[in-house]
């Protein structure tokens, strides 16, 4: 009798434990200078995620490195990050899956009067990158540099990493010959007259891949991605009609302007063509094997230092559900 009791009441907990888990918010964690913010806005001014019968709680961090240690701390549901951080993980044990967020990369700028006009030019100059010496568009950089001239980036400049805003402000006050910088960033600065040398995206073309590799995207738990499959879809439908309005009406952009840290209108107008570029438009098979033998080029180029024990992209990384 006691054990019926027991497992009746099991039965009563998990009843009353269903409905809470399905209706619990999703927890999203954004940087405080992301983009992803913007899309968090959108949904929430035309109340997409209620439409959808979803709820998001946006937690804003100071750093990547903060907002994945709330993920993995079980703080945040949801971030987004790279797939290469995703498969390192994977190696290790975890469970952590991606699907896309954006295809927009940065660029190489330089002052419209300055010496930099290609990759080769960068010997010896004094090189801001915006992350860390692992950041993806740093990697990509240094395998065409090898490509194209023959050297290492990392050996023959003077890099200096770190924040985005923070470089900005030392390219502007001329104490970087360069600066290769996040999307929104090289956006702003070439409404303010640096020059692009040279874009992330025409540098994986030039290394053979396609520019719409999402390099960037929403990471979750398998496990976690199972347990709520409604609750994900209906994310992915929002978030997907969040990007439908950005990327058609340009009112959505006037309200939006002052939540973007745009100046004026050129730094607006450079901010929506940069976001709306990197919407990504097809997610399926031929980008996720073009991710793939990208990844081989990171791996070649970062070592183990980039991709930890694994020479290849580790399975799971790409969500199945998610395909458009």
């Amino acid at each position: 009798m006691p054990t019926i009791r027991l497992s009746v009441l099991a039965c009563l907990l998990a009843m009353l434990a269903g409905p809470a888990a399905a209706d619990a918010p999703l927890r999203i964690g954004v940087l405080k200078f992301g983009t992803v913010s913007w899309v968090m806005d959108v949904i929430a001014h035309h109340r997409l995620d209620a439409a959808e019968g979803l709820s998001i709680e946006p937690t804003e961090y100071a750093s990547n490195p903060a907002m994945l240690v709330a993920l993995q701390a079980g703080r945040v549901d949801c971030v987004v990050s790279d797939w290469l951080w995703v498969s390192r993980q994977r190696a290790a044990g975890a469970d952590w899956t991606f699907f896309p967020f954006s295809a927009a990369v940065g660029a190489l700028m330089a002052p419209r009067s300055g010496a930099v006009h290609g990759l080769a030019d960068l010997r010896h100059r004094r090189l801001g990158v915006a992350g860390s010496p692992l950041d993806k568009s740093w990697i990509i950089l240094r395998a065409l540099a090898q490509q194209q001239n023959g050297f290492d980036l990392e050996r023959e400049t003077q890099p200096s990493f770190g924040a985005p805003p923070l470089l900005e402000q030392e390219f502007l006050a001329g104490r970087l010959d360069a600066v290769l910088t996040f999307w929104q960033f090289a956006a702003r600065l070439e409404s303010r007259g640096a020059r692009p040398v040279v874009s992330v995206s025409d540098a994986l073309q030039a290394l053979g891949f396609s520019r719409t590799i999402p390099l960037v995207g929403y990471v979750v738990s398998e496990r976690w991605a199972a347990a709520r499959a409604a609750q994900l879809a209906a994310f992915v439908r929002a978030t997907r009609a969040a990007n439908s309005m950005l990327a058609t009406s340009d009112g959505e952009w006037e309200w939006l302007g002052p939540r973007t840290g745009a100046r004026d209108a050129a730094d607006l107008a450079a901010l929506r063509d940069a976001f709306r570029a990197g919407i990504p438009l097809h997610w399926g098979d031929a980008e996720r094997k073009g991710a793939e033998k990208l990844y081989a080029v990171f791996a070649q180029t970062g070592g183990e230092t980039l991709v930890g024990q694994s020479p290849d992209l580790q399975p799971g990384t790409f969500l199945d559900t998610v395909r458009y």
